[in-house]
């Protein structure tokens, strides 16, 4: 049985009412004060029949560094099995049943879990239909990004793969259209481009962007304009920059259709 140490009131409390892991045990600190989420939380978990057991803080603490929780905690952790991802096609076949165009998130070997986290978050907010992470070389759903993500990752369809690449073209097949995020010449203004199509989205690493073969499985690039000193924005707010303007185009279709 593989356990996960999850940590932080809204990322439990997200990841009870998803209910797409089994949850074996809550963990409260004692003398935690008796909030509304608290309340949700205890609520939850005993919907769900699991033992609650009241601990030290520091024990807590202790509990949740090897996962990157330490002093984070909130006074609350759920122990509960490995995070539930799922197989591409399920993401497409998802899509491809929706009322709404196909929308695909891909991270090109994101490796900082604030990041990672931001976009899972955004992107359901968003209302993509699945997230596409490499199994190498990028951030896993980890604790982490649970936390990160305000447990908005437990609603998220999350398809692990062994080659992004390979991947994209599967995606491709499908009738999707693949737009990267890349600060080039040659990229067309967010804004200036058609985004109401079936679309995958393309974000790269950290400083280094989309790698050479994704940006050219890509259909088109997108870049954002930089007025200031700094020639680049952080992954987690260009993605949400472009995934609202999605949104934002979309949106202003239906209401004129």
């Amino acid at each position: 049985m593989t356990k996960e140490v999850l940590y932080g009131r809204q990322a439990v409390r997200e990841s009870l009412q998803a209910g797409r892991r089994k949850p074996y045990r809550l963990l409260l600190a004692e003398g935690i004060r008796q909030t509304d989420v608290i309340g949700q939380i205890i609520s939850l978990a005993r919907d769900a029949g699991i033992p609650i057991v009241y601990s030290d803080r520091h024990a807590l603490g202790r509990l949740v560094r090897p996962v990157g929780g330490s002093g984070h905690h909130q006074g609350v952790v759920l122990e509960a099995e490995a995070y539930p991802y799922v197989a591409l096609d399920e993401v497409l076949e998802r899509a491809a049943v929706s009322h709404t165009p196909p929308l695909i998130l891909l991270l090109d070997q994101l490796q900082d879990p604030q990041n990672v986290g931001s976009l899972m978050r955004t992107g359901e907010a968003a209302g993509v239909h699945g997230v596409v992470l490499q199994h190498r070389r990028s951030v896993s759903v980890t604790p982490a990004v649970v936390r990160a993500s305000a447990g908005a990752v437990e609603h998220v369809w999350v398809a692990e793969v062994t080659n992004l690449v390979r991947a994209m073209e599967a995606i491709k097949a499908r009738g999707l259209w693949l737009a990267g995020l890349e600060s080039v010449p040659e990229a067309a203004w967010y804004d200036q481009i058609d985004l109401t199509l079936p679309l995958g989205v393309v974000v790269g690493s950290e400083g280094l962007g989309l790698r050479r073969l994704v940006r050219e499985r890509c259909d088109f690039l997108l870049r954002l304009p930089m007025a200031g000193r700094v020639n680049s924005l952080n992954a987690a707010v260009a993605g949400a920059i472009v995934l609202y303007e999605i949104v934002r185009q979309r949106r202003d279709t239906a209401l004129a259709d």
